[in-house]
């Protein structure tokens, strides 16, 4: 199951994606100075936790697709897929001790702590992001909240863990968390637009599902935000029937959202977060984290 699930083996060719946290783990590791093999075994642990968080997420969903591949649940069922998603989970924490052959046992003790911090956090988001689908209505402050835990959390640890690989002070890994709260404030925005306005070739997902299923995403509570309005009342009523949305009434909320101007106040929430990037010293870690907020091509 996890060879399928990467793509490993007989399931290859391996599944295509740009492994965010760990190569930001890296590329902050190498900022600071650390040699590459020192951020190894920190890196394969992010992105096993990362991926035993979409397992996870996957079934509690309902998602079908991810990266254009059927999930592990909708393949082996749900059961031996919550299996699988632990596994990764302990393979995880796994790979982080590993890294004791090279870093000094307080350093390796203090990324256990972060990444269990990150792991607790990121499932707390996932608590309120459940809790918000039974909500009749969620505010820009509580779904702030929700993607600081939920996505921020991992990439705040990513950016921490590289800090420490490179043996950094508490003052650095403190930055380096902020900066990866940042940079999940805007990445989850500009999900939140693709998962909307995206085809389903871009993201390899399928296209309107968040509107299907009334996720609470940026477009929608800001568009619940502004004045009463006919646009704004058709994303209430659509909002308020409970159960999954058809493609028409998708179609009207996404009519409704582009009359309000959703997408463009989410992509200027964006690029709020990512100011909080552009405006530190040009490094390749920066670079990196802005080139891959990009839109894509």
């Amino acid at each position: 199951m996890l060879l399928y699930h990467f793509g490993y083996g007989s399931h290859g060719p391996a599944r295509r994606g740009k492994r965010l946290r760990p190569q930001m783990l890296m590329r902050a590791a190498l900022d600071l100075g650390a040699p590459l093999e020192h951020a190894l075994d920190a890196a394969v642990a992010i992105e096993l936790l990362h991926n035993y968080s979409l397992a996870h997420d996957d079934i509690e969903d309902g998602d079908e697709l991810r990266h254009g591949r059927r999930t592990l649940w909708s393949v082996y069922g749900i059961a031996q897929a919550i299996n699988a998603g632990d596994a990764m989970c302990a393979l995880s924490f796994l790979s982080l001790a590993a890294s004791s052959s090279r870093l000094a046992a307080p350093a390796v003790v203090a990324m256990v702590t972060d990444l269990h911090e990150a792991h607790l956090t990121m499932c707390d988001g996932q608590s309120m992001d459940l809790d918000f689908e039974r909500a009749s209505l969620v505010t820009l402050e509580d779904y702030t909240l929700m993607i600081e835990r939920k996505t921020g959390a991992l990439f705040e640890a990513a950016l921490a863990l590289g800090a420490r690989c490179a043996g950094a002070a508490e003052e650095a890994v403190a930055e380096h968390r902020a900066l990866g709260r940042a940079y999940g404030r805007a990445f989850q925005i500009r999900d939140d637009i693709l998962g909307i306005w995206a085809s389903t070739d871009a993201t390899g997902k399928v296209s309107g599902n968040d509107i299907a299923r009334r996720k609470w995403t940026h477009p929608v509570v800001w568009a619940l935000s502004q004045a009463p309005s006919q646009a704004r009342s058709e994303i209430e009523e659509a909002y308020a029937r409970g159960g999954t949305l058809g493609a028409p009434d998708v179609a009207r909320v996404v009519a409704a959202l582009d009359n309000l101007g959703a997408q463009e106040a989410a992509m200027r929430a964006s690029a709020e977060a990512m100011a909080v990037l552009e405006r530190r010293p040009k490094t390749a870690l920066r670079e990196y984290l802005l080139e891959t907020l990009a839109p894509p091509a």
